[in-house]
């Protein structure tokens, strides 16, 4: 009898550890585009008369498919969607998959920590830290303007990969350049959904793909007057950069620490 009661006040504790988790917002809420903002920046290279014919409906629109709504990115022009809101102490889920339109490359990427005006990265985006879409180069690192972070990594090929065991090294374009190359291929093919993942918790986020860590970002911070200044937050966008894209999900989850087997 002592060993049952023991046994349900450990059920219990664990249940009440569970319900205290945060729930799940779901920033794309599956209809359309509330608590999102769009912005039509620069024309691609080569493709200006698209330019001047691309709206943000256009560009940025709810699509249908086998009975699911989905955001579909056109691709046709640089642009951002980006949340009205702002982020910290967070895990995001995105679920996104790639179209057969291409115009430059297949392009886009999942930005975060973003601050300031749109058209300040590249004519276009807000400044941000990027975790990487392109094709090919799927949960890659690179730093929009003075943003900045520390990570460990390993150089070859002259080219920095992130490795757990490499050297911790600063990164941003003041330092060692802007961008890091992630540890493995976890790319699902052309035309398959793809699964992204960030945590971001204080100053340090990861990048997860398809179930697989690609990056581990600490530090992160913008180079300004001279210093690091902390950089722990801010609002997300979803590039429309060269090739068209679907996005199924976009959900998240507020955190209060990492996961220890993410960061072991």
């Amino acid at each position: 009898m002592k060993n049952l009661l023991q046994l349900l006040s450990f059920v219990s504790f664990i249940f009440i550890l569970n319900s205290c988790e945060e729930p799940w917002q779901d920033v794309f809420n599956g209809q359309n585009l509330d608590g999102w903002e769009t912005y039509i920046g620069t024309p691609l290279q080569g493709f200006d008369s698209l330019h001047a014919l691309a709206t943000p409906d256009k560009v940025f629109s709810i699509v249908e498919n086998d009975g699911e709504k989905l955001i579909h990115i056109s691709g046709e022009v640089n642009g951002s969607l980006a949340t009205i809101d702002t982020f910290s102490n967070y895990h995001l889920v995105m679920e996104f998959k790639w179209g057969d339109k291409v115009y430059t490359t297949r392009n886009s990427g999942l930005l975060y920590n973003s601050f300031g005006d749109f058209g300040a990265a590249f004519g276009t985006w807000m400044t941000n830290i990027e975790c990487q879409m392109m094709h090919d180069n799927l949960g890659d690192t690179y730093l929009m303007n003075n943003t900045c972070c520390e990570t460990n990594a390993k150089l070859q090929d002259d080219r920095y990969i992130y490795s757990k065991d490499g050297e911790l090294t600063q990164f941003g374009k003041d330092f060692n350049g802007a961008g890091i190359k992630k540890a493995t291929e976890a790319e699902n093919p052309i035309g398959e959904w793809n699964t992204v993942e960030l945590y971001s918790v204080g100053r340090t986020t990861v990048h997860v793909v398809n179930g697989n860590i690609q990056m581990v970002n600490t530090n992160t911070g913008f180079y300004e007057d001279g210093e690091i200044k902390p950089l722990s937050g801010g609002r997300i966008q979803i590039q429309s950069e060269g090739g068209e894209l679907f996005v199924r999900s976009v959900r998240v989850q507020p955190i209060k620490e990492i996961p220890a087997e993410i960061l072991q």
